[in-house]
């Protein structure tokens, strides 16, 4: 049994990933896991060739076994290798790092681990390869319910693609598989994929997207929430950009440089009405309120989240509408 302190009110993933990595995870609990993109044997079930491999994807590692096709995260490992429940999973994992922020019992069901943190190694950068193809009828159809001309994606630095490699590990891209390059990094987009697989990534945070296709100056400029959502707001008449993932924070340059290029910074994020918490209109209202922002709602009657689904859902003219009733 594991004995841990009286609170559990701090306990959950981006409590415990605060403090340390889904790497450092990885390290512990998955000890043939030797570096990013290296295949090893799986300890889940018996593998006589290495079938496994952690990668990256959407700024997280994700566990991929292609003998048995499934995927974890380092949470999802964990609970599967020692036969836990998630809430057991996360007091295993904050009493084997020393993180004191839960309390409660736990049991491993399988094994007995070694306490004491994973000294870990630097890690290598991450790179990733891909292999383009030509466009096809089924693009068109698909950028095109997003009122979306398949013309203008290379403007954005978007194009289909066949195979990608991470690390020089080679995978078959799905169907419907585009790759966005920011200089000579890549954000993998597998639209029709599983969450887990729908994203790979190697851009950092000062990879804006939109950033190099704005005008120098203009009356308006938007933040977005997705590459998708800069280019419907530009099909729109907008110019628009967006940092890599919505929960991430403009940086103040950023925001200094836009508001000297355009009169008007406006805040057009994701409305996630089918959430009580509603992350991203929770991001959005921190933002406006940090950098003095005015927010444009999709209001949540119309049931599209974001600015592209709206798009797709309800047309053109209606998305024109909501967006300048709301603006000054």
């Amino acid at each position: 049994m594991i004995q841990v302190r009286s609170s559990d009110s701090y306990l959950d993933k981006a409590s415990i990933l605060s403090h340390i990595s889904d790497y450092d995870i990885f390290r512990y609990y998955c000890p043939s896991f030797k570096d990013i993109g290296v295949k090893f044997c799986s300890e889940l079930r018996k593998d006589q060739t290495p079938t496994c491999s952690i990668i990256p994807y959407n700024g997280r590692l994700l566990y991929r076994d292609f003998g048995a096709d499934h995927s974890f995260d380092c949470f999802q490992y964990v609970m599967t290798k020692f036969g836990l429940t998630f809430s057991e999973c996360l007091k295993v994992v904050d009493t084997d790092f020393g993180l004191g922020l839960g309390s409660g019992q736990a049991q491993r069901s399988q094994v007995a681990l070694t306490y004491g943190r994973y000294e870990v190694s630097e890690r290598k950068a991450t790179i990733i390869k891909k292999k383009a193809r030509k466009w096809s009828a089924l693009d068109e159809s698909f950028w095109g319910q997003y009122h979306i001309p398949i013309e203008v994606l290379p403007k954005y630095n978007i194009e289909p693609i066949d195979y990608f490699w991470i690390n020089e590990f080679r995978y078959k891209s799905e169907p419907l598989c585009y790759a966005y390059r920011f200089k000579d990094r890549y954000k993998i987009y597998q639209p029709l994929s599983s969450k887990e697989t729908k994203w790979f990534s190697n851009t950092t945070k000062d990879d804006i997207q939109g950033y190099d296709q704005l005008p120098k100056s203009g009356e308006i400029v938007f933040l977005a929430s997705s590459l998708k959502d800069v280019i419907s707001l530009w099909v729109l008449g907008y110019p628009a950009v967006a940092p890599q993932g919505e929960m991430q924070m403009p940086s103040q340059e950023l925001i200094d440089e836009l508001k000297l290029r355009f009169n008007l910074v406006v805040v057009l994020y994701d409305n996630d009405f089918q959430s009580d918490d509603n992350p991203g209109q929770r991001m959005a209202n921190k933002v406006c309120m940090t950098y003095n922002l005015i927010n444009v709602i999709l209001p949540a009657h119309y049931k599209s989240k974001d600015i592209s689904d709206f798009v797709r859902d309800h047309g053109l003219d209606d998305a024109k509408r909501i967006i300048s009733i709301q603006l000054p």
